[in-house]
């Protein structure tokens, strides 16, 4: 295209991350700059911005419609998020220029602010994938008479944030399953796993404690191993179109015939990735961590554990609270009991009611610290022999995974155990 006088025309956000990339959220202010840059006098109609957010879907397959007689459906579905326009150049009539409706741009820089504020609702997280996108940008259009229009266009990031530390996200994921390999009519022993995670809300970079336990009562080799899955699906004119990808993977050692092994907290590290998108209509992208057990000569264990990744990381708080409910719930799926054994009563402790007063009568006699430091020692000193609190056979907070549930245990029938 010749610019002609128009040397440039560019568009610049006022507000960057520390990334130096345009990332905002549902409600707020865009702003910046359209920057104009001539050699001589340039007579302007107009100078128009257009935003826009638009989720886009697109694929094609083929149909046969008869022995000799094929054909390609297209599917495209499209959903807009944001819609904005407005005139920086043509609304006012410049005075050197008797002409209306033309603005004069004299030699040099001129800069143009626009601002627009994003829809205060839930908008879907920037993304681009095989089949479609969510994209959203600013379109500046410098119009001249006579001439065709000059034109830029500049994406930024819409991120829908979420935040894991909601008692969902925060929710331990668990699950067991069991498979029998058989071979024409001699069945093996059964091959067992159990996995864990302490949480369903993670977010990029972060790594996944994995507690599993295998168990290979067969007369097979195999590998216990963990994979990250991406799972994006398309929606256009009732018809779906999925695609799954690996996103990051950790496997464990070999396990014998007649042999165990157990993950005491393995890492799989995620690396940067896109956040879920759970709310547009049209597409969806979801995660889900798969332990399994690669069998050879035969069909995978698996255990899918679902997984949502969001873009609030985990507060520190929650981070103890959740590590103290996981490990308690990993007790118990151990094998181990998962409430302690009540305490002693405050009448089986050593210490006597007597021997109690005599002491605190001989802290009250001690009066040469002063007053002060004599009522400190009293408190402490109280606090101490106070009894301990009751014990309650019921947890204040249950695990809600295993509310309801029954555990039931197999004959003891594997070598390993």
């Amino acid at each position: 295209m010749v610019l002609g006088k128009v040397r440039a025309l560019a568009i610049y956000f006022d507000s960057l991350n520390e990334n130096n990339l345009p990332v905002f959220s549902g409600g707020d202010l865009v702003s910046g700059r359209v920057v104009v840059e001539v050699t001589g006098d340039v007579r302007v109609k107009r100078l128009d911005i257009t935003a826009r957010g638009v989720a886009k879907v697109r694929w094609t397959e083929s149909r046969n419609a008869g022995a000799n007689t094929a054909y390609t459906q297209n599917y495209t579905e499209e959903v807009e998020y944001l819609h904005h326009y407005d005139t920086l150049i043509g609304e006012e009539r410049d005075e050197d220029c008797p002409e209306e409706g033309v603005t004069v741009l004299h030699p040099g820089l001129h800069e143009f602010a626009f601002s627009f504020n994003l829809p205060q609702m839930t908008l879907a997280t920037s993304f681009e994938g095989k089949h479609g996108s969510v994209r959203y940008w600013v379109k500046a259009e410098l119009h001249r008479p006579w001439l065709l229009p000059v034109k830029v266009k500049k994406e930024f990031i819409v991120f829908e944030h979420i935040d894991i530390n909601t008692p969902l996200l925060l929710a331990p994921q668990a699950g067991t399953k069991e498979k029998t390999l058989c071979c024409w009519f001699c069945a093996s022993g059964p091959i067992s796993l159990s996995a864990k995670i302490e949480r369903k809300g993670y977010t990029p970079g972060e790594s996944i404690q994995i507690f599993a336990e295998v168990e290979n009562c067969s007369s097979r080799v195999v590998v216990p191993k963990a994979a990250l899955y991406q799972t994006q699906t398309f929606f256009a004119k009732g018809k779906g179109k999925e695609i799954q990808q690996l996103v990051s993977n950790v496997r464990g050692d070999p396990l014998p015939q007649g042999k165990s092994q157990s993950w005491e907290g393995k890492l799989l590290k995620i690396p940067p990735v896109s956040p879920s998108i759970l709310d547009c209509p049209i597409i969806k992208v979801e995660y889900a961590l798969v332990v399994y057990v690669d069998i050879p000569g035969g069909l995978n264990l698996s255990l899918s554990l679902p997984l949502v990744i969001g873009t609030i990381p985990l507060h520190a708080c929650t981070t103890r609270t959740s590590s103290i409910s996981s490990n308690c719930s990993t007790l118990s799926w151990l094998g181990l009991p998962e409430r302690p054994e009540a305490p002693p009563s405050y009448s089986d402790l050593a210490i006597s009611e007597s021997h109690r007063q005599d002491y605190l009568q001989g802290c009250d006699r001690s009066d040469a610290e002063g007053e002060d430091r004599g009522s400190l020692l009293t408190y402490i000193t109280e606090f101490r022999y106070l009894p301990p609190p009751l014990y309650s056979e019921v947890d204040p907070y249950p695990d809600p995974l295993v509310q309801g549930t029954v555990e039931v245990r197999r004959p003891d029938t594997c070598p390993s155990r």
